[in-house]
């Protein structure tokens, strides 16, 4: 595929930095969004707005959608001026929203019906990987249908794995976000635990993030915690909705998730003192109220 033309729809803390990358790319895009300050930012890296999610479809060879949940991505698909009101024969739709994996390929079989291809595509890295344009993309659909795609997704990220056909990319995300849940704990811990004991926990950090004990979540939202800036890169809101989603797919399945759920209550724990909108970091805020020891901070 010869650079298509793009349709985005979704312009959030994600959204808008993979346009941009898309456009330093060289893509085209048509965008369009439920608010207007997302519209506004991405046409003002050259992008066109489109009317609806039908009309970018009507617009563009490629459409990607990321949005909140598996509702959300129905409604700009399957709703009143929906994808599927515009798409054409042979155009793929290309979600990268963390949902559900049997809503996936729901959708794949209406898109089906209109000569349409779509790939299960969500991403990991956060808001970091969607500026650098490092992020790790897992997909399910055609094999056929990645090839043609991934010159597309080389433009948002670095790590692409074709993982199986439509839901399969949506199982490896949570996945991804089971790791992502349990290691954000550990990391939590080991700070209290060295803050507890008067070690300097970012002196702490420094020592363990190049070892065995290194992570992501170490290198690049634990220094976040120790100042005290829980900004989101990610929100507790929308980690809840990933880990609703795997706690519903694993009592389909009968598996017992004990530190997921662990974490699925910390974080709780959070929105109940308010702090919905907050970055995933602030899991450290019911430690440090449950240990009666707030860490030293600026």
């Amino acid at each position: 595929m010869d650079r298509p033309h793009i349709g985005f729809i979704g312009l959030g803390i994600m959204g808008r930095p993979m346009c941009a990358n898309l456009i330093k790319n060289g893509y085209s895009l048509t965008v369009w969004n439920r608010s207007r300050p997302g519209i506004d930012e991405v046409t003002g890296y050259g992008a066109e707005a489109g009317a609806s999610p039908a009309d970018v479809a009507a617009r563009s060879d490629v459409i990607i959608t990321i949005v909140t949940d598996s509702p959300d991505v129905q409604q700009v698909v399957l709703g009143p001026q929906g994808v599927i009101e515009g798409v054409r024969p042979g155009s793929v739709l290309i979600d990268m929203t963390t949902m559900s994996p049997s809503v996936t390929r729901e959708i794949a079989e209406k898109l089906a019906e209109k000569g349409a291809e779509m790939l299960d595509a969500p991403v990991s890295g956060g808001d970091v990987g969607a500026k650098a344009g490092t992020l790790s993309i897992m997909v399910g659909g055609k094999e056929e249908v990645f090839q043609r795609c991934l010159p597309v997704f080389q433009a948002m990220g670095k790590n692409i794995v074709h993982i199986g056909p439509n839901g399969a990319g949506h199982i490896c995300k949570l996945s991804n976000q089971i790791a992502v849940a349990v290691n954000m704990l550990a990391g939590c811990e080991a700070i209290m635990f060295a803050a507890k004991n008067g070690i300097d926990p970012q002196k702490m950090l420094d020592a363990i993030s190049a070892g065995a004990a290194g992570s992501w979540m170490l290198s690049n939202l634990a220094p976040r915690i120790v100042r005290g800036d829980f900004a989101p890169g990610f929100m507790v809101r929308l980690a809840q909705k990933d880990l609703r989603l795997v706690l519903e797919a694993a009592a389909e399945q009968a598996l017992p998730l004990p530190g997921t759920s662990l974490m699925n209550q910390v974080w709780r724990a959070v929105e109940a003192e308010g702090g919905a909108d907050l970055g995933t970091q602030a899991a450290i805020m019911p430690l440090e109220k449950w240990a009666n020891f707030r860490l030293p901070r600026d």
